[in-house]
């Protein structure tokens, strides 16, 4: 009888979504709280609008800055760790079969059943790195690519965060009758953004898109709040 072939899907893409998420989020927020803190004491749009762009260029620029400096500390720190391993391996090899074998044990595998995977993974020095790397350090080889990857990313979703309360101050000279429409714009997209963001992630996207809601609203409160007390 013909059996169906087993396909397992899962999601790849952890790092871009993450990546997304925190420029989508600091994109919708700060600006959002610019805005609105500037609304009452500042009359003409246009100059709210000036002040969002130049914030979401200076934002966006700062958050794929940080972005790219991160991936790349993670890629330097995996490269700092494999170097001292494959040192380990050749100077200490007695104290590196033991932590290979206490991988094992922890699994419940007995000494017996341990020795032919400790002498295998001793004959293959970069599997026995490879090994060390992902087991004892939980390490994983992070993407060369992946830092400006990372950065382009977070600055583009930034951008295009930060547009969304802007928008209504580009359409609205009256400043009053814009900031209803920039909480309306802004609370639209957090909900789409926290849906499409559950879709990718596997939660329940109703579910994401109100925690979206819910913790982006409170955050914009927040630097609004603050935006107001120290304007």
């Amino acid at each position: 009888m013909p059996q169906t072939p087993h396909i397992e899907k899962h999601f790849t893409a952890g790092d871009a979504v993450r990546d997304v998420v925190i420029g989508m989020s600091d994109g919708l927020t700060v600006p959002f709280a610019l805005a609105a803190g500037l609304t009452g004491a500042v009359a003409a749009s246009g100059i709210i609008v000036t002040a969002g762009l130049a914030e979401i260029v200076a934002g966006s620029i700062a958050m794929g800055l940080g972005g790219y400096l991160a991936a790349r500390g993670d890629a330097d720190h995996y490269a700092s760790e494999r170097r001292r391993e494959e040192r380990e391996v050749v100077e200490k090899p007695a104290a590196e079969r033991q932590e290979v074998a206490d991988v094992f044990l922890a699994y419940g595998l007995t000494d017996q059943e341990i020795a032919p995977i400790v002498r295998a993974l001793e004959a293959r020095p970069k599997a026995w790195v490879d090994f060390m790397m992902r087991f004892e350090l939980g390490l994983e080889e992070p993407d060369r690519r992946r830092a400006l990857r990372s950065a382009l990313t977070i600055a583009g979703a930034y951008v295009v965060g930060g547009l969304v309360p802007l928008t209504p101050y580009m359409l609205v000279h009256d400043t009053h009758r814009a900031l209803p429409l920039s909480v309306g714009f802004t609370l639209a997209a957090l909900l789409v953004f926290g849906i499409a963001k559950g879709r990718f992630t596997g939660v329940h996207p109703v579910r994401a898109g109100f925690q979206t809601v819910l913790v982006g609203g409170l955050a914009a409160t927040a630097a609004f709040a603050l935006a107001k007390l120290f304007s």
